[in-house]
């Protein structure tokens, strides 16, 4: 078996916890994944995992293993950055790995893709279309697009892509049938649809564009969902004010489905600093695969901005 092959396998199904997951992560069949982990297991003399019909553990062999495959797979990455970096052609080859959540990426990503693949016809794209926020080193993810703050993390490099700006809007028939909030204390009078975070229901976070204390609105109303164009369809459809990102809302804006109220703040549910970030290991900051995808996107947000 090849060596390559095991050590990613055997990364996957730790990292997932099982074999199924793995293997669709993979792109292969659960039983190709299994006879790698045979293999690897009896190559080494050593069982790596602990196995039952529920669940994958790490043993404790597996676990030290486990880092050094890591470890492995990661310097190896590293080196294919370089190599390719290097080509005579220029032409970029191999497989991009890419996460990013689910509306931004039908959005944004989706439309560029074509493009992508004329420009560079020998690249490979797998794109891991996810809200969840996934380990780039466990499930071998090149890089991440994500909405969030700044991180802070020495192995890490985080690039703003764009501004993250939520307005709040509602539909014209709303607002002529319950009136239009004028102050942020106003919107605990209307029926405010969230967008559910885990088992919490934040407050809505406002303060003055032109500077100002923050004041916190504790809001409710008569949805909670953890999909932003089920809220963008509901708030069209006259349910209720709704908080989104101005990148999901701009043709509702255009065509006038949606209004929006409170311009005079910026609005969220958490940090006031929210942006779109590419983040990507840094030891990958070498990766023409990586710079290229990033700069494409990058572009094709200013042009939607401007």
């Amino acid at each position: 078996m090849d060596r390559f092959s095991e050590l990613t396998a055997f990364r996957a199904v730790a990292a997932s916890g099982g074999f199924s997951a793995a293997a669709r992560q993979l792109g292969v069949a659960t039983s190709s994944v299994t006879r790698l982990i045979d293999s690897l297991e009896a190559r080494l003399g050593s069982v790596l995992l602990n196995r039952s019909t529920r669940s994958v553990t790490l043993t404790e062999s597996g676990r030290r293993y486990y880092q050094q495959a890591r470890h492995i797979l990661t310097q190896l990455e590293s080196a294919d950055d370089e190599a390719g970096a290097l080509a005579t052609d220029g032409e970029l080859r191999g497989v991009l790995r890419i996460a990013a959540p689910v509306t931004f990426c039908t959005r944004h990503i989706a439309p560029l893709l074509p493009h992508m693949a004329l420009r560079h016809p020998q690249l490979e794209l797998d794109i891991h279309v996810s809200d969840a926020v996934s380990n780039l080193v466990d499930a071998a993810i090149d890089l991440a697009i994500r909405i969030g703050s700044m991180e802070q993390n020495p192995n890490l490099i985080v690039r703003r892509l764009a501004a993250h700006d939520r307005i709040i809007c509602a539909s014209p028939a709303y607002l002529a049938a319950r009136g239009t909030p004028l102050t942020p204390s106003d919107l605990t009078m209307h029926n405010c649809l969230q967008f559910a975070y885990d088992a919490t229901r934040p407050p809505w976070r406002l303060q003055p564009r032109a500077g100002g204390e923050i004041e916190e609105v504790p809001v409710n109303g008569t949805l909670s969902v953890n999909n932003a164009d089920v809220l963008k369809q509901a708030a069209i459809g006259g349910m209720g004010l709704v908080m989104l990102a101005s990148w999901l809302i701009d043709d509702a804006l255009e065509a006038g489905t949606l209004v929006p109220v409170l311009a005079g703040y910026r609005a969220n549910p958490g940090p006031m600093d929210v942006g779109l970030l590419a983040i990507y290991q840094a030891n990958r900051r070498g990766s023409a695969k990586i710079l290229a995808f990033i700069e494409m996107l990058e572009s094709a947000l200013d042009r939607k901005n401007h």
